[in-house]
């Protein structure tokens, strides 16, 4: 194939290889942050059993494991699929950069097979261990679990910021593959994933129990259940909230680009505003119907009101991403993390008054709609993320579409890959309604 065909099946196979990636990603990151959040919910519910007796905590945290059986799997195979992706879809990343990046893609598969190795353990090890025992070995999964998403968000990070090698003439010198990982980007991004995780997770089960509590609120073991899950949830949504203004500045510093785009800011301003809301008119070049907070971007970027905040003018027009996309992903994201907060607030004053959290079918409302808002802004960061860096796959060094096979039959691909997983879904919210439907009281007997 001459160069022209090359670029040519290329830029043919672009869009269709970016929407794959967007739906696999988007699908996996679900069931990976339930993957990393749900063995903590489940080790917190089987301590509480073992220093309680009560056996409303067992029954609890043999259901969770009942459900995080039947997600294991299923994130197992999609997180899979993306590894297959990575070369069939994007050989020349992979083939530039594998000697750079490759080191956490494979401690990532070994804290996998360390994950599913205890989880097997664990889920056969029902009344064959001492509860004591049991629960030490679930542990391991919930370390594993851990460090799989730390080994794969170095990864991503590294291509925010590149780092640990030098390219001279086109070819890779000096490699690193540990400063690869720990690049500049590594810290704030990785623990803002992994909080996220856990937010995630503290949510979605929250949500599931405040249902049952509107429905009743005498029920004694959706109470436990609804308490454990804001005891993950709640505290960490402040916290949340300080390492999103860490990588921020991070970004700020790393990729100023993307902060324009994050912000909608179309010219370099001085006391630049923090915008709330907004729709980027790229024809204009600004942002209409926005709510501006002079000087606060500045100050939030670079800690000075007064400091000077490069705008989208600064960059050449075909390396900005795009701005509607990634500005209003943002926005969602912060609007929702802003929610959570709030309803920390509410918990927490409640909770430091009463000794419990609040009891009123407002609160209830309220967690029960934040399960699928926190799902969303999960989605929304990695947007931000990840439309935010286009048009590079690594940033500053290679282009998406440097990147893109020039193999045929990525339309075709896309579309079975979207049957699938739409089949794989409904499949597996139907198998967890129909286990969630089982009553308490069959679980107590042994069932």
């Amino acid at each position: 194939m001459d160069g022209t065909a090359f670029l040519g099946a290329a830029a043919e196979n672009l869009l269709p290889a970016r929407l794959q990636m967007a739906v696999t990603l988007g699908a996996h990151i679900i069931l990976a942050s339930l993957g990393v959040g749900l063995p903590v919910l489940m080790l917190a519910a089987e301590w509480r059993y073992l220093r309680t007796g009560n056996r409303h905590w067992y029954v609890l945290t043999k259901r969770w494991s009942k459900a995080f059986a039947v997600m294991f799997p299923i994130g197992a195979v999609s997180g899979t699929v993306l590894s297959f992706e990575l070369g069939l879809l994007w050989p020349e990343f992979m083939g530039r950069w594998g000697s750079v990046i490759g080191m956490p893609f494979t401690m990532e598969g070994f804290a996998f097979f360390l994950e599913a190795i205890f989880a097997g353990i664990y889920l056969y090890g029902w009344d064959r261990l001492s509860a004591r025992a049991h629960w030490y070995i679930g542990w391991p999964i919930a370390i594993a679990g851990f460090f799989s998403a730390f080994f794969v968000v170095t990864a991503n990070s590294w291509m925010n910021v590149p780092s640990g090698f030098q390219l001279v003439d086109g070819t890779l010198k000096n490699v690193d593959p540990l400063a690869a990982m720990f690049n500049p980007a590594t810290g704030a991004q990785v623990t803002h994933m992994i909080l996220a995780a856990y937010l995630v997770t503290g949510f979605v089960v929250a949500a599931f129990y405040a249902r049952q509590l509107l429905k009743d609120a005498h029920n004694d073991y959706a109470r436990r259940a609804l308490s454990l899950s804001l005891w993950i949830a709640l505290p960490l949504a402040p916290v949340q909230l300080i390492i999103g203004d860490w990588s921020a500045k991070v970004v700020a510093e790393t990729q100023p680009v993307k902060l324009a785009a994050m912000e909608g800011l179309y010219e370099t301003t001085a006391q630049a505003p923090l915008h709330l809301g907004g729709w980027p008119n790229d024809q204009a070049k600004q942002l209409d119907y926005a709510i501006a907070l002079p000087g606060v971007l500045s100050w939030l970027a670079y800690g000075d009101p007064n400091a000077v905040v490069l705008g989208l003018e600064e960059f050449p027009p075909e390396e900005v991403p795009p701005v509607a996309i990634v500005h209003i992903a943002f926005q969602i994201m912060v609007a929702i993390g802003t929610a959570m907060v709030l309803l920390a607030l509410w918990g927490g004053i409640a909770y430091v008054r009463k000794g419990s959290w609040p009891r009123s079918r407002a609160f209830l409302w309220a967690i029960w709609w934040m399960g699928p808002c926190s799902v969303a802004a999960l989605e929304a960061g990695w947007i931000v993320t990840e439309v935010g860096r286009q048009p590079w796959i690594v940033q500053g060094y290679m282009k998406t579409a440097e990147a893109v096979t020039e193999a045929p039959g990525i339309w075709p691909v896309f579309a079975i890959t979207i049957f699938i997983y739409l089949a794989l879904g409904v499949a597996t919210v139907l198998v967890l309604r129909h286990m969630a439907s089982v009553p308490v009281e069959e679980v107590q007997d042994g069932s």
